[in-house]
This record gives C-alpha cells, sequence and structure tokens, in this order.
C-alpha cells in the first residue's frame, strides 16, 4: 500500500483528481440509487393509501385506474399481441376484477405488483378463449411498444426504430408465453427480480432461469430472423 501511494508522490495533483472523481462518480450512483429506492418506497405508499381510501369511496379507485390504465393498457398489448380494441376490453375486465378483490389486497405485496398479476391471469384466460382466431393478425406496429435494451439482447444499433420493433415484436413471437413474458416484464415493463416473481408467482431463482433461458432463446431467433419483416 505504502509503494502506491509513494508512486504517486510526483503527481500528486492530477492523482488527488482521479481518485475524487471517482468517489463522486459511486457517490452520485449511491444518490441515483437511493433516490430510485425512495421514489418507488413512495409511489408504493401512495398505492396503498389509495387502496384505503378506494375501499370506502369509489372515487378514490378512479384515482387508481387513471395511473395504473396507460402502463397496464402497453402491458396487455405486448403480452397479448391483441388488437388495441380487444387490449381496451381486457383492460376494463382487470379493473372490474381488481375492484371485486379490493378487500382481498394485502398490503406485504406491492399493489403495482398485484394489479399486474391480476392484469397477468385476465390476459392468460383471454387467449386460451381466443386461441383459435389467430390474434394478432392485423395488429398495428406501436413502435414505442418495442424498444428494447440492445445491449442486453443483442440487437443491432444500426437498425432504425420501426424495422427494429418488428423485428422485437416478431422474434417475441416465436417464444412460448413464458419466456416471452418474462423478457417483457423485465427489459420493456422494467421490473426488478422480486416484481417479476410476485407477479408471475415464481420464486425469485426461477424467474432468473426464465431470464436466461429467454434471453438465450431470443438471441438463437433474432439471429434466424431476416431483416426483412412481414407485412403488418
Amino acid at each position: 500500500m505504502n509503494g502506491h501511494f509513494l508512486s504517486l508522490q510526483g503527481d500528486t495533483t492530477s492523482a488527488y483528481a482521479e481518485v475524487v472523481g471517482i468517489l463522486r462518480s459511486q457517490s452520485a450512483r449511491i444518490e441515483m440509487d437511493d433516490h430510485d429506492q425512495r421514489a418507488l418506497s413512495d409511489s408504493a405508499a401512495e398505492d396503498a393509501a389509495l387502496v384505503a381510501a378506494a375501499l370506502k369511496d369509489l372515487e378514490k379507485f378512479e384515482e387508481l385506474v387513471e395511473r395504473y390504465e396507460a402502463p397496464l393498457l402497453r402491458y396487455i398489448l405486448r403480452i397479448s399481441n391483441l388488437n388495441r380494441a380487444d387490449a381496451q376490453d381486457v383492460l376494463q375486465e382487470v379493473f372490474i376484477n381488481t375492484w371485486s378483490n379490493l378487500n382481498d389486497y394485502r398490503s406485504d405485496m406491492p399493489f403495482k405488483s398485484w394489479i399486474y398479476r391480476i392484469t397477468h391471469n385476465t390476459v392468460i384466460s383471454t387467449i386460451r378463449k381466443h386461441k383459435s382466431r389467430g390474434m394478432g393478425n392485423t395488429v398495428e406496429l406501436d413502435e414505442s411498444l418495442y424498444e428494447i435494451p440492445s445491449e442486453e439482447l443483442g440487437i443491432e444499433e444500426s437498425l432504425d426504430h420501426k424495422q427494429q420493433a418488428k423485428r422485437v415484436r416478431k422474434t417475441l413471437q416465436m417464444l412460448p408465453l413464458p419466456y416471452r413474458e418474462v423478457l417483457i416484464l423485465r427489459f420493456l415493463e422494467g421490473n426488478d427480480y422480486n416484481a417479476i416473481s410476485d407477479i408471475l408467482r415464481k420464486p425469485p431463482g426461477t424467474v432468473a432461469t426464465l431470464l436466461n433461458r429467454g434471453k438465450e432463446m431470443f438471441k438463437k431467433h433474432w439471429e434466424r430472423t431476416s431483416s426483412s419483416t412481414p407485412a403488418l
């Protein structure tokens, strides 16, 4: 250790500046992580308060609907490939189911995970009911639904947004539902392992396994997918 510090004596100013820069960078990351955690905690606390109020006042439940209708609709569209009108019908059913079961909600699970769980179950039920219809053949592409991190799944940076979105959607559709959904929850919905575990009711270790296998399958299918995408 002494030898290391002695080697810095010839350029004390630059060495000091480098150390300070590293420490500041680490401090900034810690502060950012703390800020994210506080934001998540604040959001969960607000949800819990709204749920408690909604049990007494229907207007408070409408606030929960307003808070979650946009993200849940995106989730439904991503996982099911339903058209927007059918997805809206599923969303309405989700909120009816949520209201009907609101007394059963327990605050040991974040409300977000709980309502995503209800959405998951409702979508799976819908997929089973309409499987014979060949859902999604005429669905219009919404690029914002398929902006997936390229560094995580080996997607070419050279593709434009629309071309990339087409290929991401096509590749996801090739995967069995359990793998498709876990990739969507992690990389498109931004959930951590614990939240995914709550939503899917699977242990975190199982979630990790599904993610690893899903990423491998995605990369394999992505490489096999040609740059041309069939008409929507």
